[in-house]
């Protein structure tokens, strides 16, 4: 990928919420044939290695779409955010860096720099049931904080954008529910 160029990003999911790079534009978005899930195992982040928590990937799902937020980052800020987000989101090779065409809430449609799960990944958890993914989330914490607060930043930041994801929203309930 040629960053001096400028490029997109797509957010989803902690990149809502905590972008970490400057950008040009920051427009509505969705992409699809993918699905925001917990299905992405965190040793790392919101969880170790000896109790794992759970942080959103995208999950391949041919009729599945998920709304977001596209930035436009410029061309003098494209070879510092590339190594930013290489270094933030590849930390442990589960995703897959990607470029997929996103529709622009004015109509517009752009490549973004996408990071997908690698479904063949051993951290790849996409067959838990939402009450397991609760469970999970409730009690995990790691380097950057309890899982919870990676969740509950992220339904916030999805309903600051207008932004609805029934699945979030009954995951905090649940985590709420569960102390």
């Amino acid at each position: 990928m040629d960053a001096s160029a400028g490029f997109w990003v797509f957010g989803y999911g902690s990149l809502i919420w905590n972008p970490g790079f400057a950008a040009e534009e920051r427009v509505l978005a969705r992409l699809s044939g993918y699905r925001r899930a917990f299905c992405m195992a965190s040793i790392v982040y919101r969880g170790t290695p000896e109790a794992p928590g759970l942080v959103l990937a995208l999950d391949r799902q041919s009729e599945a779409d998920c709304a977001g937020v596209a930035y436009r980052v410029a061309p003098r800020e494209g070879a510092a955010t590339l190594a930013y987000l290489r270094a933030r989101e590849l930390v442990s090779s589960a995703y897959l860096e990607a470029l997929e065409p996103v529709e622009l809430a004015d109509g517009r449609r752009v490549p973004a720099l996408t990071y997908v799960m690698d479904p063949d990944h051993h951290q790849y958890r996409g067959d838990l049931s939402l009450a397991a993914q609760a469970d999970i989330i409730a009690r995990a914490e790691g380097p950057a904080g309890p899982n919870r607060e990676y969740l509950e930043n992220t339904v916030a930041g999805l309903a600051d954008l207008g932004l609805e994801d029934p699945d979030l929203e009954w995951l905090a309930h649940r985590v709420r529910g569960l102390g």
